[in-house]
């Protein structure tokens, strides 16, 4: 049995360490009805996928959702799939009110791809998987981020290599991609943590991203494609200013 991820605990989703417990709710809302989704949380440790970008041998093989209500739902990978992330999100979809779990979720054969899960344990929608082993992408935010009234997920896939930032959007069950651009990045190998993230100071959200290169912090909003705002020369100082509003 391998030795668990180090425990932590949770932390907004901009900044989340890895093996964090708990997911944190993206956006802010009321009460939730009974049997809609109000925690989740990673278990069964696992040595079986050798990629390590997270600093560490070890990913997760269950994914247990907490119902409001008292009642729980474990979803269990099999051997072939791990959850390679640093903890489960909790993301407001729209006008339903349940909200859904969102994480990082790899095939050994053809690396990573973003899925959501519901409060009884299926896989709502899920974007393709990159294509081959060894290969990651890191969360940025989900948020109406064009104001059209749907909810959009963004990440950059490949974060190391490929450093392309996608946003797609959740319709109708499905996600589809709107926008990519490439030159972004939020982690570096052996992070256990994602930099960067959403905010919103007072003109609509925007994510908060490192260039590819990472010599600056940049602002990049979608209005139906991705337009970027340089911050000033990238330190951990500066993107967590940047997150602030500041």
């Amino acid at each position: 049995m391998p030795e668990g991820a180090p425990r932590l605990s949770w932390r907004p989703w901009r900044s989340l360490a890895r093996g964090a417990c708990f997911a944190l709710a993206l956006v802010a809302g009321g009460a939730h009805a009974e049997g809609c989704t109000e925690a989740a949380r990673y278990g069964a440790p696992t040595d079986r996928y050798a990629h390590g970008v997270l600093g560490d041998a070890i990913e997760w093989g269950s994914l247990t959702i907490e119902r409001a209500g008292g009642r729980s739902v474990t979803v269990t990978l099999p051997p072939d799939r791990v959850f390679e992330d640093v903890a489960p999100r909790l993301v407001d979809l729209g006008p339903e009110g349940c909200r859904a779990v969102l994480v990082v979720e790899t095939q050994a054969q053809t690396g990573a791809q973003l899925a959501l899960y519901g409060a009884d344990g299926v896989k709502l929608a899920a974007t393709p998987h990159i294509g081959q082993p060894n290969r990651w992408l890191a969360p940025v935010g989900a948020a109406d981020l064009d104001g059209d009234g749907a909810v959009e997920i963004a990440y950059v896939d490949r974060p190391h290599l490929a450093r392309v930032l996608r946003v797609w959007r959740y319709s109708a069950g499905r996600l589809t991609e709107v926008a990519a651009a490439e030159g972004f990045t939020n982690h570096r190998i052996g992070w256990d943590y994602i930099a960067g993230g959403l905010r919103d100071c007072g003109a609509g959200p925007e994510m908060v991203l490192a260039t590819g290169d990472w010599r600056q912090v940049v602002a990049v909003r979608f209005d139906g494609g991705l337009t970027p705002r340089a911050l000033g020369p990238y330190s951990a100082d500066r993107m967590a200013r940047a997150l602030d509003c500041r």
